[in-house]
């Protein structure tokens, strides 16, 4: 099996499991801090895990947990207790542990003494790496493989591996400890250890650092012991990124609560690349995919542009560095094709011939033109347009050319080798795509909402030639768009059921079944005027909506399953785009209504989205259902919730026509609202909704500010 073939679950994380992630490293332990070797606890850099284990003692025995906190994505405090002794009445020993995560891991352990005497005791820390791939412990296989080592250096405790001609390590540096390598088999092991006094009513701390190695050369450190740990790189991008992005208040206390985490959730899932440091890219979410994906960095940008245009910027420079030149079956890159995902670990290139970039995706392509369009919009700076509009081009070269594998207008997939995805859109697990009766569709597949995304992208280049006064590739593009929306509407619309075909088979037949993804094709706006009312029927039928959101499949299909990935629950940015299709084609109440459900579904969530949740109707359980392996935070999830609220809102920037729209539909238990500092153009603005209307703040010169909503992006 590839390492891109996800026909195998994730590893379930055991409930209480704390994750802490710093653009892409990230770290899962219990609720007392400790790794115990269990899957899937560790810390991962590069995709490679570097701790298996890392398990604190004091005299033996495990601090008894008391709480765990996370005042940053990338930073937590474990408080624990030891527990009580034979002979003992009382205990008077309290241990904290304050973890950073980054380049590594950083550990400050403290230990207080409450009694009136001194407390004499062994603290240990036990130590082990693996040095598993990502995906060997997402997917429960990890194998003992290579040549271990563990030696004592001073200081410094080093554990390596090294197998094909990879060399991977991690340092623990440990000042004053005493050190000790241990034989282990199929691991590299140690332990550090501290015979210490704590003083009576008094305490004793001390600092571990968890240093990367690859290819022999130590990472530098995140958090470097003989540095303040608010001038670490983290701490600092953190503080610019509070600064710098809008700050939402309301009167409702729960969607305050969700506006804020999705801030904080966005900004720890940033990526910054050596190549260019000052613009991010998003990764897709903690903790499997913490890494570039093309669909989904692309579509959490696009809702995220009210928070930071940066991030659309950086990640569509990052996948046009990255674009397809040559055909490679083994990785499916194609000239002009955008990437599926990258990775780094060991695994990946091995199960790749070698790369460590896949391209099997039908989706991210279009959708790379949609955001340069959507980017261009809210006022990027025409020569960031212009760079990037060779790509772009590019990318329509794919659709046309490669996307459109015989030749009949619609853009089908299949993958090239046994490795790839069998499927490749976002509903890409081996059985996402099924016909009503529930047997999985063969490829070549073109699905629905791909038409979508593409409709919209010639749509997309067509006003950048506006922009350009090209006035023959504007006709061009927006005759292109015109033929594929009547073929769309013609071949993938079943009168009898009211709604549109999944996709078309291999044979071209209709894939019958009920799903979400034509919410998409409201989105996109490639769906007729006539059959909108249908569509939307069906997506708020009780089949399909289930008090929290829109499923991913109807209740009524063959393949449901409100417990499976794809196939009957609910994703929050599947709900967010099929909200802004509801409210594209004017059904407010509708969208109102989805909108609704999922923040408050959110609320349970302590007001952070997950991946997905299971698909049970609300009236079966008083609260929405976790999903087993969903990951948490997750980028696009992150990004619904800014999303649904600048649907609510009807915000609309059209900048390049010197336009603003603002019509606000909110639920009056959202109001009033307040967003300060939102991005748009040179400027930065301000948003007071309230009963009484809206009202915009330092507005660019020259935007007019329209009130009268005529469908977002309708009227072009």
């Amino acid at each position: 099996m590839g390492a891109w073939t996800p026909e195998v679950e994730p590893t379930p994380i055991a409930g209480g499991a704390v994750t802490l992630v710093e653009g892409s490293s990230f770290c899962i332990c219990s609720p007392g801090g400790d790794l115990r070797g269990v899957e899937p606890q560790g810390v991962f850099f590069r995709d490679t895990r570097i701790l298996s284990r890392w398990d604190l003692h004091i005299d033996g025995e495990t601090p008894e947990p008391l709480a765990a906190m996370t005042p940053d994505p990338y930073r937590g405090t474990f408080l624990g207790r030891l527990a009580r002794r034979a002979g003992r009445t009382d205990t008077h020993l309290l241990v904290q542990r304050d973890r950073w995560v980054g380049n590594g891991l950083r550990e400050d352990v403290l230990i207080r003494n409450s009694s009136a005497e001194p407390a004499a005791c062994r603290v240990s820390l036990d130590v082990e790496a693996d040095f598993a791939d990502l995906f060997e412990v997402k997917e429960g296989r990890v194998q003992a493989r290579g040549e271990r080592r563990v030696e004592e250096q001073g200081e410094r405790l080093v554990l390596d591996q090294r197998w094909r001609g990879n060399h991977r390590g991690v340092v623990v540096v440990a000042p004053g400890a005493s050190l000790a390598a241990e034989s282990c088999v199929g691991h590299s092991a140690g332990s550090v250890r501290y015979d210490v006094v704590v003083p009576a009513r008094g305490q004793w701390s001390t600092s571990v650092l968890v240093q990367p190695v690859v290819d022999g050369e130590d990472v530098e450190p995140s958090f470097p012991l003989d540095r303040p740990l608010s001038v670490s790189l983290p701490a600092r991008r953190r503080q610019r990124w509070q600064e710098t992005t809008p700050i939402a208040t309301t009167g409702h206390e729960g969607l305050q609560r969700i506006l804020r985490r999705s801030q904080q959730d966005l900004g720890a899932l940033r990526i910054f690349g050596s190549e260019d440091p000052s613009l991010p890219v998003v990764a897709a979410g903690a903790p499997w995919f913490m890494a570039l994906f093309g669909r989904d960095s692309l579509l959490t940008a696009y809702m995220a542009l009210p928070v930071d245009r940066s991030l659309a910027l950086g990640t569509l420079r990052t996948l046009a560095r990255h674009q397809g030149r040559t055909t490679d079956p083994f990785t499916e890159e194609e000239p002009g094709r955008i990437l599926h995902e990258v990775r780094l670990g060991v695994e990946s290139g091995l199960a790749l011939g070698g790369g460590d970039i896949y391209y099997g995706s039908v989706d991210a392509t279009p959708l790379f033109v949609v955001l340069l369009g959507e980017l261009a919009r809210w006022g990027a700076e025409p020569q960031q347009i212009a760079e990037l509009l060779p790509h772009a081009d590019r990318a329509l070269e794919w659709v046309v050319k490669h996307g459109d594998r015989d030749g009949d207008g619609f853009v089908e997939y299949r993958r090239s080798t046994d490795r790839g995805l069998a499927n490749q859109g976002w509903k890409d697990s081996w059985d996402g795509i099924t016909f009503c009766d529930g047997r999985p569709a063969e490829a070549p597949l073109a699905l629905c909402e791909v038409q979508g995304y593409a409709y919209d992208a010639y749509r997309t280049r067509a006003r950048l030639a506006r922009m350009l006064g090209t006035e023959e590739e504007e006709r061009e593009w927006d005759a292109r768009a015109e033929a594929l929306k009547a073929a769309f509407n013609e071949r993938f619309w079943l009168p009898d059921r009211g709604w549109f075909a999944l996709g078309l088979d291999r044979d071209k037949r209709p894939v019958d079944a009920c799903a979400s993804n034509m919410g998409h094709c409201l989105w996109s706006g490639i769906v007729d005027e006539d059959k909108a009312p249908a569509v939307a029927k069906h997506l708020l039928s009780p089949a399909m909506f289930t008090g929290w959101g829109v499923r991913t499949l109807s209740s009524d299909m063959g393949a449901y399953d409100p417990v499976s990935y794809h196939n009957g629950s609910v994703w929050p940015h599947d709900n967010a785009l099929i909200v802004a299709g509801l409210m594209r084609y004017g059904f407010v109440q509708e969208a109102q209504r989805v909108a609704e459900g999922v923040l408050e579904a959110a609320q349970h969530f302590g007001g952070r989205l997950p991946e997905l949740f299971c698909g049970f109707d609300r009236e079966d359980f008083p609260e929405p259902v976790p999903y087993p392996t969903s990951c948490s935070p997750q980028a696009w999830a992150a990004a619904t919730p800014v999303h649904l609220i600048r649907t609510l809102l009807r915000f609309d920037p059209r900048l390049p026509r010197n336009e603003l729209w603002v019509d606000p539909v909110l639920p009056a238990a959202f109001m009033p609202l307040r967003v300060e500092g939102v991005a748009l153009g040179d400027a930065r603005i301000n948003l007071v909704i309230s009963t009484d209307g809206a009202v915009v703040e330092g507005v660019p010169p020259g935007v007019d500010v329209r009130h009268e909503w005529r469908g977002a992006r309708r009227s072009e």
